[in-house]
């Protein structure tokens, strides 16, 4: 029997394969080695009318309506009234609103505040138990895929570890400047934020609550000075943002994280090599609680904490 030469059995091999893969491995093949190009200033998030029509797009979609429409969907799981996208506008794709865009390509990453290298689903799962005040989802859900599906779409061609210059978090604020509670509630009234929120600050409908048992945790970004400042200076009033200065968007911050609004179990653990941030409301180690507001019992504390990935193996306890 004729032996072929090593080069002719690479390329017989080879074929076979990629018979056997079918069209998806003969173009991943016909790809292999061709370099892509990320030019951040022409990149573009892709959009909802992006989606493909077949069954990703139908993984795509869902994930974006749960981030709409979140306590309506996961009532068990977003247990305030607040959605994914009250933060996170414009289904994520806001530069100025905690965009969402490119969050795909910086996972896994180490998390200061955890101490530890987390996931991406342990990402949205600690938005749904302190900025939605809520209960994690099981990672292998159907709902954690298909919203991890919608994330990486909305990441698409953005180099895994690039961070895209202003889609990454909310804006930097001065860190010079103290607000001042009692200018806040005057503004509260004077900038028509409690048309929408409410004198109570429970919010109205799709509204989200500002303070109360159905808002943020103090475990939420939301609940540091300077995290909701931007956020509130950047958006806020939506029938006007950017018409506030950085001194009235602290005020704000100042006022309504005075109120009560639900505990965040475990939040002692936070920062667990030090080094937490000057306003984080809670005491954590090497550092003392920043204005702490009245705290409100959570239905369900195993649910609402998200633990450090185990250790398994030989390094496990």
């Amino acid at each position: 029997m004729r032996r072929l030469p090593p080069a002719a059995l690479a390329l017989a091999l080879t074929t076979a394969t990629l018979a056997c893969g079918g069209r998806e491995e003969i173009a991943d093949a016909a790809h292999a080695g061709s370099a892509v190009v990320f030019t951040e200033a022409a990149w573009q998030p892709t959009r909802e009318a992006d989606i493909p029509a077949d069954s990703m797009g139908a993984s795509i979609t869902r994930g974006l309506y749960l981030l709409r429409f979140t306590p309506e969907s996961l009532p068990a799981y977003a247990t305030s009234n607040l959605r994914c996208t009250s933060c996170h506008q414009d289904d994520g794709l806001d530069p100025k609103a905690a965009p969402l865009t490119g969050s795909h390509a910086r996972f896994p990453k180490y998390m200061s505040r955890s101490g530890t290298v987390i996931a991406l689903a342990d990402r949205v799962n600690y938005c749904f138990t302190r900025s939605l005040a809520g209960n994690a989802i099981p990672v292998g859900s159907r709902e954690m895929t298909d919203i991890l599906a919608y994330l990486a779409f909305i990441s698409k061609d953005v180099p895994i570890g690039t961070r895209i210059a202003g889609h990454d978090g909310l804006i930097s604020m001065p860190d010079t400047l103290v607000g001042d509670i009692a200018r806040g509630e005057a503004l509260y009234t004077a900038k028509t934020c409690v048309t929408c929120h409410g004198v109570d600050g429970a919010g109205n409908g799709p509204i989200p609550a500002l303070w109360g048992a159905k808002s943020y945790s103090v475990g939420a970004s939301m609940a540091r000075l300077e995290r909701a400042a931007s956020f509130i200076m950047h958006n806020m009033p939506q029938t006007a943002p950017g018409s506030l200065t950085p001194q009235e968007a602290f005020d704000l911050s100042a006022y309504i994280n005075s109120h009560p609004r639900p505990d965040s179990p475990g939040k002692e653990n936070d920062w667990p090599m030090g080094g937490a941030p000057a306003d984080v409301p809670y005491a954590t180690k090497g550092h003392a609680a920043f204005n702490p507001p009245p705290l409100l019992p959570r239905a369900n504390p195993r649910g609402a904490a998200v633990p450090n990935p185990p250790v398994i193996g030989r390094g496990a306890q």
